[in-house]
């Protein structure tokens, strides 16, 4: 997750940069900028969503998951579609907003499932090594 946050940090910044000459250099902010400042924050959501959804419904992998041989993918073992990614990723934010409860519930789930991975029928799975 850390890997995949970073990532997705470097690319709101990428995009926020990208748009800094139309701010004037400014920060956009709702008070100030009004219906732009709303649709800034629009954007920078569909970044995330688009992050994650484009790597989870090509092979079930972000580029952090990829690092660490993890591959999310549906309790039929199939590839998510876009609504299960959007769906998994909302449940996830509930996951770490009631102090990230939902996560550390694989610490005591007897599959090893987060509380989004119980709602959405998704899980994780640790991929073999590749033989040379």
């Amino acid at each position: 997750m850390l890997y995949d946050s970073l990532l997705v940090i470097a690319l709101c910044a990428a995009v926020t940069a990208l748009l800094l000459p139309l701010t004037g250099g400014e920060g956009v902010t709702v008070t100030e900028f009004g219906w732009w400042g709303y649709a800034y924050r629009v954007l920078l959501l569909a970044v995330i969503l688009g992050f994650f959804g484009f790597f989870w419904t090509r092979n079930g992998q972000t580029l952090g998951m990829l690092a660490w041989r993890l591959r999310v993918e549906r309790d039929s073992g199939s590839l998510l579609s876009w609504s299960d990614a959007l769906k998994r990723l909302a449940a996830a934010c509930l996951s770490w907003g009631v102090f990230a409860l939902g996560i550390f519930w694989i610490l005591v789930d007897r599959d090893r499932l987060a509380w989004h991975d119980r709602v959405t029928h998704t899980r994780v799975v640790v991929l073999p090594k590749k033989r040379r």
